[in-house]
């Protein structure tokens, strides 16, 4: 039934309200959209971030106002803090300062955009300690590797297409949002590379394209991608409408499924792909500003979080514990 809506939604040309927003009061739903829309032209957040930040404030604004009109002259600073400190219940530190980052946001975006004094209440949305550099990368190891792009089963269209997006993300150190983007016009298949746009620095890139990766996408378009398919996109949904580009949760359950395969559950998510493309370079002898470049960061700090990985380096530079032969 689900399906079946979601298809008339695409035909009605209501497919731009997301889909936690259709059970919500038009003031709601109009607000997050509003808000959600300011994020992508003004702010130029990709679509996984406007998604994770509309449910906050969605949440938000139902929970204060609910099919009322939105007046934040009715909220307290009070309400803020509590907001903030009951909605981060059993969250982590990072999703935590998310949602505060999230909530006044919202607050900077009602004051550019409405004109509203809430100075007070931007001042009031308390901040989440979190050190950046913190947490260790997990990774897998290329036994682990192999394991999980074997598990495909390449001889259905589900698992070509599956396995030919897993090989991206574990060979080439994409994002989710960079695969389901790729187009058949950024693949040149003389010269073996791949062109990449819009990524989260909205750059484009041009990368070499490993035999292997190439061979599963040309397995994948010339056994499973329908010929009567218009789209120029290389992953498509498999199923009526066959035209319609396939979105990152598609590639998210994917990885889920073949971790779920392999008894993994306590892990999750695409990064770890990319972490251990971090970790094959670091191994390699590759410098910290190539792998930046591979991952396409734009600031060589985000790539430093990969020096605490590289045990080989940590060796020959760390001191000799307290009392120890050196």
């Amino acid at each position: 039934m689900s399906a079946a809506l979601r298809h008339l939604l695409v035909v009605l040309n209501a497919s731009t309200v997301p889909r936690f927003l259709w059970s919500e009061p038009d003031t709601v739903r109009h607000e997050v959209c509003r808000f959600t829309e300011y994020l992508k032209e003004v702010c130029g957040l990709a679509e996984c971030t406007r998604y994770q930040r509309g449910r906050i404030i969605r949440d938000f604004l139902g929970h204060y106002f609910g099919r009322k009109d939105i007046e934040l002259t009715r909220i307290s600073n009070r309400d803020i803090l509590r907001f903030v400190t009951r909605y981060l219940d059993g969250c982590r530190a990072g999703t935590a300062h998310v949602a505060g980052v999230t909530l006044r946001s919202y607050l900077r975006f009602r004051a550019m955009q409405y004109g509203d004094c809430i100075q007070e209440l931007i001042a009031a949305v308390p901040g989440v300690a979190g050190w950046r550099l913190a947490a260790l990368p997990e990774t897998f190891s290329d036994t682990e590797i192999g394991r999980l792009l074997s598990s495909f089963d390449r001889n259905t269209a589900c698992g070509l297409r599956d396995y030919a997006m897993i090989r991206c993300l574990a060979d080439l150190g994409l994002r989710a949002a960079e695969v389901v983007q790729i187009q058949l016009d950024h693949i040149n298949w003389r010269e073996g590379t791949l062109r990449i746009q819009r990524t989260k620095s909205r750059r484009e890139y041009v990368i070499p394209l490993p035999e292997p990766t190439g061979q599963a996408i040309a397995d994948y378009i010339r056994l499973t991608r329908k010929v009567t398919t218009t789209s120029r996109a290389v992953f498509v949904r498999l199923y009526a409408p066959a035209d319609v580009p396939i979105a990152t949760g598609c590639v998210h359950r994917a990885v889920h499924a073949a971790y779920v395969r392999f008894g993994w559950t306590d892990r999750s998510g695409t990064h770890l792909l990319r972490h251990s493309v971090a970790r094959r370079l670091l191994e390699s002898g590759s410098s910290l500003k190539e792998i930046a470049d591979v991952l396409h960061h734009q600031s060589i700090d985000t790539t430093a979080i990969y020096t605490k990985i590289d045990e080989n380096s940590l060796k020959i530079v760390a001191l000799p514990w307290p009392g120890s032969t050196s």
